[in-house]
């Protein structure tokens, strides 16, 4: 094999490549990226069973050959290397890779052991990338983190007509986006796919400027996946497999009582507040008339305290709330005012759920879609 390639084209190419794959492997040849050199350019590759990565540029091929490389060494050189075009070119069982006066000589992995790459299916459907992109940053963040439970750390995607839902939980919170969905010429009518919260976060911005997303839901004998595709780049995840609690059947039809506030307004003041509380202590919050004050009770040495404007509809409500479950949904509403609707149950000691929406001004409700149901803590007596 032997190519001369643009230094920055390739080095974004292999760091794509590799991006996906885990920091450590049991089996160190899944480590690699595979490298293919035909007249149409280069292909890289890598597949760690779980998560495939793919990617073609253009090169000038002079001699057209497949190895395999360890990646995340290549992805360091790559980024590295001086301003000048990239030669790269095998010698009996080494690689050497060239770029102005800097040489590094790298040990050829056998590539006659490399698993093959997962058959990605038709086109489902496609996706505004952006829209996406906002979507996936909106509801990952209520995903577990907790492998005890693998269904809950990933995020649910719900085909409908021409509606694509993300929803995702952490059995404290839950996040729901809509977005579009066009699914052109398919008829896959309704679908889901569960695809790990990680690897659809770094999908979310690998793509998020691509314009539009091709995705393709493939179900085989043997696995279930998905791939998504944009600018001559494939990623595709295998799903997870069980069922996902109906969580968006804990959302009320409508909240009588809510509070709507300044977003930056209430973030600026719960990280305030909150630098007096102890890990996994919660912040009380009194809505009224007359605004919203927070409180902490952190230890002896210091309490905290703040009051800021709030416009409330309906009762005085107290609810308490762990800060950065708070922060991440406010976080996640891009808008300048957010509505905290409080729900109520059958058991007066035991508050319902917390909704948060956008709000587009004080007297007008968000139009993206967005919901954050949180769970608050019990009230401290």
């Amino acid at each position: 094999m032997k190519f001369q390639a643009n230094r920055d084209v390739f080095s974004e190419a292999v760091s794509f490549a590799v991006k996906l794959l885990p920091q450590r492997t049991t089996l160190p040849i899944l480590s690699g990226v595979l490298i293919e050199a035909s007249g149409d350019g280069l292909t890289l590759s890598s597949f760690d069973y779980e998560v495939s990565s793919q990617t073609q540029i253009t090169a000038d091929v002079e001699e057209p050959g497949r190895v395999l490389v360890s990646g995340r060494l290549l992805s360091d050189i790559a980024n590295r290397l001086p301003n000048a075009p990239v030669r790269f070119y095998t010698e009996d069982t080494h690689i050497i890779v060239t770029a102005g006066s800097a040489k590094f000589t790298l040990l050829n992995m056998p590539v006659e052991e490399y698993p093959s790459l997962p058959v990605v299916g038709e086109q489902s459907g496609l996706l505004k990338s952006d829209d996406f992109s906002a979507a996936i940053a909106q509801v990952a963040v209520a995903a577990s983190r907790d492998d005890v439970t693998p269904v809950i750390t990933g995020v649910q995607l719900e085909i409908s007509n021409n509606s694509l839902s993300l929803v995702a939980t952490d059995r404290y919170r839950v996040a729901v986006r809509n977005i579009d969905w066009d699914s052109g010429t398919s008829d896959i009518g309704t679908a889901t796919a569960l695809v790990p919260a990680k690897t659809l976060q770094e999908i979310g911005k690998t793509f998020g400027n691509s314009g539009t997303i091709s995705v393709a839901i493939t179900n085989t004998d043997d696995r279930e996946l998905i791939a998504f595709r944009a600018d001559k780049k494939t990623v595709t995840s295998l799903l997870i497999k069980g069922n996902f609690p109906p969580v968006k059947r804990l959302f009320p039809e409508s909240v009588e009582n809510y509070a709507v506030i300044n977003t930056a307004d209430l973030i600026e003041a719960t990280r305030r507040v909150s630098l007096v509380l102890e890990r996994e202590a919660a912040l009380r919050f009194t809505f009224t008339i007359d605004g919203v004050t927070l409180e902490a009770i952190g230890s002896e040495q210091a309490q905290a305290s703040e009051s800021i404007d709030a416009l409330l509809t309906g009762t005085d409500t107290v609810v308490s709330l762990k800060p950065q479950f708070l922060l991440d949904g406010l976080g996640a509403v891009h808008s300048e005012y957010v509505r905290i609707s409080f729900t109520k149950t059958d058991n007066p000691n035991k508050p319902g759920p917390v909704l948060i929406t956008s709000q587009s001004s004080k007297d007008q409700p968000g139009s993206d879609d967005y919901k954050y149901l949180l769970q608050p803590n019990l009230l401290l007596r």
